[in-house]
């Protein structure tokens, strides 16, 4: 038979809650999950979670969205609509560049920001379609909890209770 359970607990303030993430950690007992209805200082370090790589991937997003522009600006001086402009050869892209670096520079903001802000929904599984994660919907409002997977429910209730707990939860897993 299966023992282990899932435990939530609930804590109405946030530094109730990193001080109970901080009697976890030394106990050394592992948490599953923290839901916060904001981003909660410290509580990243404190859970020991890595560096998020967001930021490599807008820097990817950025060099497409300029490579695009510059691809865009390219062709429709070359191919698409060539024009003779204040005596400059239409072919030569390089010195005409900088009549093109606000489209450029617009692109890659506008590619940045939409293609992080997708991939941050996928990453997270909340594109349309997908159930929500949450267990309890108020800490979408003004409620902090703590999730945890294990066969010692006593243990780990104790410590909830130790640490100003306001509700626990226990559910089968």
């Amino acid at each position: 038979m299966n023992t282990t359970k899932i435990i939530y607990g609930l804590y109405a303030d946030d530094d109730d809650l990193m001080n109970g993430v901080k009697a976890f950690n030394d106990k050394g007992i592992s948490i599953n999950e923290v839901y916060t209805p904001f981003p909660v200082h410290g509580l990243d370090k404190a859970l020991g979670l890595k560096k998020t790589r967001i930021s490599d991937a807008a820097f990817i997003y950025a060099v497409y969205g300029v490579t695009v522009g510059s691809l865009i600006t390219f062709y429709t001086m070359n191919h698409d609509w060539a024009q003779n402009i204040g005596g400059k050869p239409s072919f030569d892209w390089f010195h005409n560049m900088p009549a093109f670096v606000v489209p450029m520079f617009e692109l890659m903001v506008f590619c940045a920001a939409h293609m992080m802000s997708l991939t941050f929904l996928a990453r997270n599984k909340m594109y349309p379609g997908a159930a929500p994660q949450n267990p309890d919907p108020r800490t979408t409002d003004d409620k902090f909890m703590m999730e945890f997977i294990s066969d010692d429910v006593e243990s780990i209730k104790q410590v909830l209770i130790d640490t100003g707990v306001e509700e626990i939860t226990v559910k089968d897993a």
